[in-house]
């Protein structure tokens, strides 16, 4: 109930004519303030016109007066800012850390507003105003995405920010561990991201004219290799995983020599720098399409590892999307024509990263790091440039935004699927209704 009193005190959705302190003093709330997420009041800096005087400070709600008590505000001297206090039920009169009396005022919240709160904060549905989408206006709508999809990408360049401090502020290891993590494709997301956080991008670059040593160093620090190029199933504790190699696959291995050599390879290297290589069984398979098999896409990162040294530079000068997508036209080795893994053969088939894959590249890996670049070099142009390659892209195609779909929203490109993503993700999973544009024109018709 306090949150309802904080959304309709921001939004002025009470009846302003007989608003009064509860000593019959009229209020005219001029600005309702900024709200606070942190500690201390609610609202700062509002400014209110109490009787005949006008009051600049911080205003606190509660829904019981006495709730002041039972937090602890009459000890705490910042609580001595607050010029009014708005509360639900008026139970008790309240004083500063000094003794002083702070003007208090009942909230009421009209019962529609309160019918209309109450509906969709007890729906149980992934959107509870999915019913009502089709009648928000375009331009309102319009304006909430865009707000949105920069949300969306503050959010995830707060993220890229804290591994660039874990990685000395450099920004090609930065793009590298997030291309790495998003050629998971969620399902192996966290484990490709450990993977590269197990291989310095520096030695990778260091063995890029051996396409040989960077696939060996790839799949061997993803546990999918032996060191010494013997076939005995990888030892794993006390567990044997599925996926461990089983006597026929073992018999294939032993005959395979593109799997030999990436073993010797790999032997070499692991002692050359002093690596330890993940568990294999991090990477799975069920349930997953043989494209996106772990040992696909690793070969596919390799390749395009190999292909370029100077990645991310290259995409801080490119404008075009397309050319950008060029980049990832990438081709692994010839082994993977015939193979979705190690050993065991299949039909003829090239390799490529599907379109499909390389928008999600793009739009998960490209556009969020050259965001975060912007924001942390002062280069706005960059973030804006981010933003025009998410309207260039096609819209992403998932349950989170086939909901919005189906309820008769127009998904025109990636920076609206974006939007909707951040929007199911952020503010309908999580009944955060009061805080929602679209959640304000329910509730207030």
């Amino acid at each position: 109930m306090e949150k309802m009193l904080q959304y309709v005190w921001k939004h002025g959705l009470y009846e302003e004519s007989g608003f009064t302190t509860t000593e019959c003093i009229p209020v005219v709330v001029i600005d309702a303030g900024i709200p606070n997420a942190d500690a201390g009041p609610d609202f700062f800096n509002a400014k209110i016109r109490i009787g005949n005087m006008v009051w600049v400070g911080n205003v606190e709600i509660h829904q019981r007066a006495s709730d002041w008590y039972t937090h602890g505000h009459h000890r705490d001297k910042a609580y001595d800012s607050v010029v009014l206090h708005v509360v639900g039920v008026d139970d008790s009169s309240v004083r500063r850390s000094n003794q002083e009396a702070v003007l208090q005022a009942v909230l009421q919240i009209p019962e529609k507003i309160k019918e209309n709160m109450e509906w969709l904060l007890s729906r149980d549905t992934p959107v509870p105003c999915a019913g009502h989408l089709c009648r928000i206006q375009s331009v309102y709508l319009s304006d909430w995405t865009t707000a949105l999809v920069t949300e969306r990408l503050e959010r995830k360049a707060s993220d890229i920010f804290v591994r660039l401090e874990q990685h000395t502020k450099d920004w090609n290891e930065i793009f590298y561990i997030t291309l790495m993590r998003n050629f998971g494709f969620g399902t192996n997301s966290d484990a490709f991201e450990w993977l590269a956080g197990s291989l310095p991008y520096k030695y990778i670059l260091k063995h890029r004219h051996n396409p040989l040593q960077v696939e060996a160093l790839l799949f061997g620090q993803a546990g999918l290799l032996e060191a010494d190029g013997s076939t005995e199933p990888v030892a794993r504790g006390n567990i044997r995983h599925p996926a461990d190699k089983n006597d026929s696959q073992t018999q294939s291995l032993s005959g395979d020599p593109y799997y030999l050599s990436l073993c010797r390879e790999y032997g070499f290297l692991r002692k050359k720098y002093s690596l330890k290589p993940l568990e294999g069984f991090l990477f799975k398979k069920l349930r997953t399409r043989p494209v996106n098999f772990p040992h696909i896409r690793i070969a596919q990162a390799a390749a395009m590892w190999i292909s370029r040294d100077v990645l991310f530079s290259e995409i801080l000068e490119t404008e075009e999307p397309a050319r950008i997508r060029s980049f990832f036209n990438v081709l692994p080795s010839v082994y993977w024509d015939t193979h979705y893994h190690f050993g065991l053969t299949s039909s003829f088939r090239k390799k490529t990263i599907g379109k499909n894959a390389v928008d999600t590249l793009l739009i998960n890996t490209v556009v969020p790091v050259l965001f975060a670049y912007g924001k942390q070099k002062n280069r706005p142009d960059c973030c804006e440039r981010a933003l025009k390659f998410l309207e260039a892209l096609p819209p992403e195609r998932n349950h989170m935004v086939t909901v919005f779909e189906k309820a008769g929203v127009t998904v025109k490109n990636a920076g609206d699927s974006q939007a909707f993503i951040q929007l199911r993700r952020e503010y309908c999973d999580r009944k955060k209704c009061l805080y929602c544009r679209i959640g304000l024109q329910v509730i207030d018709n």
